[in-house]
């Protein structure tokens, strides 16, 4: 084996050591050869620009050359010189710096920065702001010793006292504005929508104000007109029925399509004058009752029977006549005479319980849920009874009446619905009706000038029809939540509505029935 270096001497010294094999070779110098060859080809690529250059540049007017001269200077045989003065002298790097040679280059193309021509003494001298003989800053110093601030202090203290002031620093005074979750939602949402192309504007889920469309359909009794008076008018809560009751001692059902409404069934009760009648609230049975008799009549529309109810135990009543379905179909409460209610099991038609009044019961209905009931007195006052217990929650004055005639709960329970004898109906909140002894209405509707007789919320509690039996086209349908009237309704130039007795809405408010003393509704 060869060692990496020959032993030998150098000029006038001892002969020299062969190198350990761990250190490297020096690299080899280029030969003359390959330097003479690279020289060339730079040439031959300095020469071929300058061709293309000289071959471009004839097609050059003067004055553009001229230009470009005044620009850039005379380098016609030097584009590196060019190069140099379009970037500028380069900044010295330190060695030490850890950034990479492409940031490196970067930051050379950048100029260096310029000194400033001029240095105003007197904006060096840091200006001072009297505290003491100010009465405003006298608080915010903190000892004697700040008799006197500049003016970044002072500017810090200021900010102090505002954040002291406002608990912090607000969101609106945040100079970076933190992106929060709801704000990454809008705006996944914008770039969704930018994403679609079609109709974006879509039709509003609840009812409008002002205006309401609506179009007169065929009477529902159509196929059985009678000559007397209409007492009830009801839509079947499951079917596409109305039920249709009078004086004429008949019920009639039709079928509802607003334009024929063929008759299905009608029920002649002998004698016996109808003064209410109504639905169970499944919708299987009619409850019948008459001007002038105690007797209930119970119809059941699955077997077609008719049931009379002749006597109930314990009820001591002579005429039976007004009446309310629980929304549940658990209970039915019969106004009694002398401030008496009476509530009823719906199933077997048992007396459950009595509540006693002052005065004489107006009117009464359930609330939402069954569990309570609402009567209105002769004397203007409400009650609210518990069903279960059988015993008062609450007693106020409706507010302005002398006189009630009639009440109506929402389907939502949200709303209840006062009428009294002057025409002014009272719209209140239920739950200030169950905890305030004196309760604000919400708005008082004085559209009627005569005693309010009927009063009817739509199931979506969108509409709140009220009515009065004593004059001509006294009826109103009040918007909610806004308790404004419509406008358009009703139409006073037709006069076909005449003198309202009862009224009802579909269970999907697409029909409102009225019924008048003309037996049309």
């Amino acid at each position: 084996m060869r060692p990496d270096w020959k032993a030998g001497a150098g000029p006038g010294g001892p002969p020299q050591k062969p190198a350990p094999s761990s250190q490297r070779k020096p690299p080899a110098r280029p030969s003359a050869a390959a330097a003479a060859i690279a020289v060339a080809a730079a040439e031959e690529e300095r020469r071929l620009r300058q061709r293309n250059r000289l071959r471009l540049e004839e097609d050059k007017p003067a004055v553009e050359r001229c230009l470009e001269e005044l620009v850039f200077g005379d380098v016609e045989n030097d584009e590196d010189a060019l190069l140099r003065r379009l970037r500028g002298p380069r900044v010295q790097e330190h060695e030490d710096s850890g950034d990479s040679e492409v940031e490196n280059e970067a930051k050379g193309n950048f100029p260096p920065q310029k000194k400033p021509v001029w240095v105003d003494e007197e904006d060096e001298d840091e200006e001072m702001v009297d505290m003491m003989n100010n009465r405003f800053r006298k608080d915010m110093m903190k000892n004697a010793s700040e008799s006197k601030l500049s003016k970044d202090n002072l500017k810090k203290r200021l900010k102090e006292e505002f954040q002291h002031a406002m608990g912090g620093v607000p969101a609106w005074a945040e100079t970076t504005k933190r992106k929060t979750s709801s704000d990454d939602e809008s705006e996944e949402d914008e770039d969704d929508l930018l994403q679609r192309t079609g109709n974006f504007i879509s039709t509003s889920t609840s009812l409008p104000r002002g205006i309401l469309k609506m179009k007169n359909c065929q009477h529902a009794n159509a196929e059985r007109p009678t000559v007397a008076r209409i007492s009830s008018v009801q839509f079947h809560p499951g079917a596409q029925i109305v039920m249709v009751a009078g004086l004429d001692n008949a019920v009639s059902l039709f079928q509802v399509d607003g334009k024929t409404n063929p008759k299905i069934q009608s029920i002649y009760l002998e004698r016996f004058p109808i003064f209410k009648a109504c639905f169970s609230a499944n919708g299987e049975e009619v409850l019948a009752t008459s001007t002038h008799s105690k007797v209930l009549y119970v119809y059941d529309m699955l077997a077609g029977k008719l049931i009379p109810v002749h006597q109930v135990r314990g009820l001591k009543e002579k005429i039976v006549r007004s009446f309310e379905v629980s929304p549940d179909g658990s209970f039915l409460l019969i106004n009694g005479i002398a401030g008496y209610l009476h509530l009823l099991a719906m199933k077997t038609k048992e007396l459950i319980g009595s509540m006693k009044i002052n005065g004489r019961v107006a009117a009464s209905t359930f609330s939402s849920d069954s569990k309570k009931v609402y009567a209105s007195s002769g004397d203007g006052e409400v009650y609210v009874w518990d069903v279960n217990s059988r015993k008062c929650l609450n007693r106020f004055v409706d507010e302005g009446s002398l006189y009630g005639l009639s009440i109506a709960t929402s389907r939502n329970g949200q709303y209840v619905a006062c009428g009294s004898n002057c025409g002014v109906v009272n719209i209140y909140n239920q739950d200030s009706c169950l905890q305030e002894t004196n309760p604000k209405p919400i708005k008082a509707i004085m559209n009627l000038v005569t005693g309010v007789t009927s009063l009817t919320f739509n199931p979506t509690t969108e509409i709140l029809a009220i009515a009065s039996e004593k004059m001509k086209e006294a009826v109103r349908l009040v918007h909610l939540p806004s308790c404004t009237v419509f406008s358009n309704f009703p139409v006073i130039k037709n006069k076909n509505i005449s003198h309202v007795h009862t009224m009802d809405f579909s269970p999907r408010s697409g029909y409102f029935a009225l019924g008048n003393e003309k037996a049309r509704p």
